[in-house]
């Protein structure tokens, strides 16, 4: 049987490099390649075409939820595992929308790790224990303020990335919020470079397809 090709993305060498030597233990894995930010991770992902991404959330340049979307999106056969530090729903459901297949926290021990790799492999949805756990309470609580596709940004930037898709100009954002235009401009930029966008049209076609934008 074919080995499951395994390409490592984590901006941590040490951390790499030992995620890597666990994987490579295993003999039905093979991995690939090891890359250290969310853009050449893209990259990476078109030029070896792994089966599985194990993918850290928080990486120089994209982050590993954009990262995530572009590889997806760029073929759909790739399956991605992210595999962080941080557990918070918001990151969790960002990482599903942009197609990840599984979510595991970075204190999983070696066993668990290879299981998860593999099941995602085989086509299947894998999260560790504490995450699962969180899903159930996030469900059970009934109906919350949606995930955001934008974990990277702060409450207020994403309150403005919101007013932005709904095409108010920075003077309405500024007069909607009370605060100066300055202040506006300020955390506009912020967002554009946070998102790795040129300019607000570009922001407007991000966070419509994260579905921001909708009239109260």
């Amino acid at each position: 049987m074919d080995k499951l090709r395994v390409l490592v993305v984590d901006d941590h060498p040490l951390f790499r490099y030992g995620l890597s030597s666990v994987l490579a233990k295993d003999s039905e894995i093979e991995v690939v390649g090891e890359e250290a930010t969310g853009g050449t991770a893209v990259s990476a992902a078109a030029r070896l075409r792994p089966d599985v991404v194990v993918m850290d959330l928080h990486l120089p340049d994209i982050n590993g939820v954009e990262a995530t979307r572009r590889i997806v999106g760029e073929d759909p056969s790739v399956r991605v595992l992210m595999l962080t530090m941080f557990d918070d729903n918001d990151s969790v459901f960002a990482a599903m929308r942009a197609g990840a297949r599984g979510y595991l926290l970075k204190g999983s021990g070696p066993e668990e790790l290879v299981r998860a790799v593999q099941s995602v492999g085989r086509g299947e949805a894998i999260f560790g224990q504490d995450i699962a756990a969180k899903m159930i309470t996030f469900f059970a609580a009934g109906p919350q303020r949606p995930a955001t596709a934008f974990p990277e940004l702060t409450t207020r930037e994403l309150e403005i990335l919101n007013l932005i898709a709904r095409g108010e100009s920075n003077s309405g954002i500024a007069a909607a919020l009370v605060i100066s235009p300055k202040t506006v401009r300020n955390h506009v930029s912020n967002i554009f470079s946070k998102l790795q966008v040129a300019d607000r049209s570009q922001a407007i076609v991000r966070a419509r397809e994260a579905g921001l934008g909708d009239q109260p």
